[in-house]
């Protein structure tokens, strides 16, 4: 019996974690008054004046993290604070899309803006299409941030879409 891995079902479920979650709020106690005080609020980010970056820098960035044939220690540099134990798990990234038949993905990068919390990040909705038949699409805000000579999807982005260190090294308990 074959098993099908589970990464573009992970990054759906992780969406619709994140819809029931909000819904959740609703039952939630209103929230505390903001203490008066005379002292200056936190400074809000200052805009970016520079121009956004271009769709296909960020689909790029995406699209070599999901191909199987870039190894793995390459892949490192396109995720903000990835290390080179991060390597395995970029590798079965790409396998497990490659074994569950969803390659090549396309990606759509729209709504590029700049983030409201980390000055110079930029934030996407990009929009996955698997090659299985029928395709499989859906969407997703993502997060990049500047690299040296492009971008990188964030750390924490990506720790929502991959699964970095979990079971990698992990070995059963004796009997």
């Amino acid at each position: 019996m074959r098993k099908r891995p589970t990464v573009v079902p992970l990054a759906a479920f992780v969406l619709c974690a994140a819809v029931a979650l909000s819904a959740c709020s609703r039952d939630a106690p209103p929230p505390a008054e903001p203490p008066t005080t005379t002292a200056a609020a936190a400074a809000p980010i200052a805009p970016v004046t520079s121009p956004l970056p271009p769709p296909e820098a960020l689909i790029d960035v995406l699209t070599r993290l999901s191909d199987p044939a870039v190894p793995g220690a390459q892949k490192t540099s396109l995720v903000e604070s990835a290390t080179a134990g991060d390597a395995a798990a970029l590798d079965k990234f790409g396998k497990a899309l490659a074994d569950n038949g969803a390659l090549p993905l396309t990606f759509d990068a729209s709504d590029l803006k700049w983030s409201d919390t980390e000055a110079g990040n930029v934030v996407a909705t990009v929009t996955v299409t698997t090659a299985r038949q029928p395709p499989s699409t859906f969407s997703f805000p993502m997060e990049f941030t500047p690299a040296r000579d492009g971008w990188q999807l964030t750390r924490k982005t990506a720790d929502l879409l991959l699964e970095f260190g979990q079971g990698a090294t992990a070995t059963s308990p004796p009997p």
